[in-house]
């Protein structure tokens, strides 16, 4: 299996898209400002370019990791040591059998779904709890990484 680089790439551009509407004044920005206990003149300091760069990279780590929880093959990959050269004839069966089984978006999203809500959304709970922030911050860092990671595994899954 290969890598699909334009595939993680949308993946990885998508978060800023996404972030770029749910942290707007008409979905949860102004709630989300009040909860983190910002203002518009704050989130205005600082370079706008080194945060939107350093976040591509990040997300682009993250859709490359996403690849490996939402591929299933990559699994069957990991079985022979990752050299399909030297794998059984078994393994070649089983990809001609299966290589493309559950590459579709629904697929990708459904692991997208379970990636956030069973990583995304701890890690986030448990750094805002110390923070001391409210249920309404955790539920809307926990949504944006829950859509934003469905959409991510969608794109890198069904992206065949």
């Amino acid at each position: 299996m290969e890598f699909n680089f334009l595939a993680i790439l949308i993946a990885a551009l998508s978060t800023l898209f996404i972030g770029f509407i749910w942290y707007s004044d008409k979905v949860f920005g102004t709630v989300w400002m009040r909860e983190a206990g910002l203002n518009k003149e704050e989130l205005q300091k600082g370079s706008m370019i080194k945060i939107l760069v350093l976040s591509f990279i990040y997300s682009f780590l993250l859709a490359f990791m996403m690849q490996f929880i939402v591929i299933h093959q990559f699994g069957a990959m990991g079985m022979i040591g990752g050299d399909p050269t030297k794998a059984l004839p078994s393994y070649t069966n089983f990809m001609s059998d299966y290589g493309i089984a559950f590459r579709t978006f629904k697929h990708g999203a459904l692991h997208g779904f379970m990636a956030g809500v069973l990583f995304a959304l701890p890690v986030v709970a448990i750094n805002a709890l110390f923070e001391r922030k409210s249920w309404k911050y955790i539920a809307i860092h926990a949504g944006y990484w829950i859509i934003t990671l469905m959409v991510m595994g969608a794109i890198v899954c069904g992206w065949v």
